[in-house]
């Protein structure tokens, strides 16, 4: 097959789901090609080696990569960040069907829900039919993550994702919750498809604890519980910041942020300004050294706001979680809470309850170590059954395959 891919993002951003995706479908014998911005996330900046440009074609692992122009910004202005998503829209539906070349089927990575209409727009005038995959349901959460609070724009974006949905030939969602949701708002179930996400087993696995490491970054000797990942507002990470301060008593137990965002200021200030010795901040590290890290975790922490989107939500760190082996401490409802309790990888906590967080670490710390690895091991199997690349890549290929036949005139999904 030839097969399109459209993502705002790509790699060398940090988001790899869709060069991962694209890779592997090259090496099972498919042409692909990616249409996709020039890379400036998270930090809003263009990346050191790229620069903007009309368009510009690079070469990544058999993949033809077409990067367009768009405004560079990931800050916590709505302005701004809407500015990035439309400016994308704008470019990709003005060069992506003149550039994007012959295909069989489009696959489309969203976020931002703006992605949805160059999508459509390509679709229309090349005849491709689209796979429309939705890892966050908005407008809900760009309204939970505090991004935009106009009832007016929540009610437009509605429309705009109802457009969208209408017109994608099939839907990929990556949690149960989201396929109810999407039913709920009159999309056809036979239309929605229950795809999770994967941690690439290339990178994420068990690896042994580096103890020079350990002592490198403060973790030798500590119960560390290591929080990784994006520290924004859907995160709602100064919860963390108040668990700590309850467990003032138990000098052995420290929280350890990795990763950088909007709120990791603010997170930094609050640790120094209840003098907390038991809260540690390593900054962002490559997602290949993150086994490492992980290696050297007594416990592995998720958290996400309190609010209904997010009980339909599956953050991906918990697949990577899972597949190094180590016990997980979800402070999480919903379905990500099910991922971990159904696997018996840990424990869960209600989201936002310092308190109960707290109460929480208490627990873990107390167990046996051969009582945490158990969870581990379970977490490690559940991954290896469920969650791994090539498991899921058969799936995505299954389902293109079908799609594609409706450009022949096949009946849709």
């Amino acid at each position: 097959m030839r097969i399109l891919l459209l993502s705002q993002w790509y790699v060398p951003e940090p988001d790899i789901k869709v060069h991962l995706l694209g890779k592997d479908l090259v090496a099972r014998g498919h042409q692909v090609t990616a249409i996709t911005g020039f890379p400036n996330y998270p930090q809003g900046r263009i990346y050191l080696g790229y620069r903007q440009r009309l368009w510009q074609w690079e070469h990544r692992d058999g993949v033809r990569v077409l990067r367009l122009p768009l405004y560079p910004d990931h800050s916590r202005s709505a302005a701004r960040r809407i500015l990035n998503y439309i400016s994308f829209a704008a470019s990709a539906s003005l060069m992506g069907p003149v550039l994007c070349g012959a295909a069989d089927v489009m696959w489309v990575y969203h976020p931002p829900l703006t992605v949805g209409i160059p999508a459509w727009w390509i679709s229309l005038l090349r005849h491709i039919p689209f796979v429309y995959e939705i890892q966050d349901m908005w407008p809900e959460t760009v309204v939970a993550s505090g991004m935009m609070s106009s009832e007016f724009v929540a009610k437009w974006l509605g429309g705009l994702a109802q457009f969208v949905y209408r017109r994608a030939t099939a839907i990929t969602v990556i949690s149960p919750g989201f396929k109810c949701n999407l039913v709920a708002k009159g999309v056809p179930p036979e239309k929605i498809h229950v795809i999770p996400n994967w941690a690439d087993e290339d990178i994420y696995r068990p690896v042994p604890p580096d103890p020079g490491l350990a002592v490198q970054h403060g973790l030798s000797g500590r119960f560390n519980i290591i929080y990784a990942g994006n520290m924004g507002t859907a995160q709602a990470l100064s919860n963390v910041i108040e668990a700590a301060d309850l467990l003032r008593d138990l000098p052995q137990i420290q929280f350890v942020f990795i990763g950088d965002g909007v709120e990791e200021s603010m997170l930094r200030r609050r640790a120094h300004e209840r003098g907390l010795q038991n809260v540690r901040f390593l900054g962002r590290q490559l997602a290949v050294e993150m086994p490492r890290f992980y290696a050297l975790a007594d416990v592995l922490l998720v958290h996400l706001k309190r609010d209904p989107l997010f009980e339909i939500t599956i953050p991906s760190k918990i697949l990577a979680y899972l597949a190094c082996g180590r016990p997980i401490l979800a402070a999480v409802a919903g379905d990500a809470a099910d991922v971990v309790r159904n696997a018996g990888a840990g424990v869960v906590c209600y989201p936002e309850d310092p308190e109960a967080l707290a109460a929480a670490v208490r627990k873990l710390y107390t167990m046996s170590p051969s009582e945490r690895e158990a969870m581990g091991q379970a977490g490690r199997a559940a991954y290896l059954a469920n969650y791994t690349r090539q498991v899921l890549l058969g799936w995505y290929e299954e389902l293109l395959t079908e799609v594609a036949s409706t450009r022949a005139g096949h009946s849709r999904i």
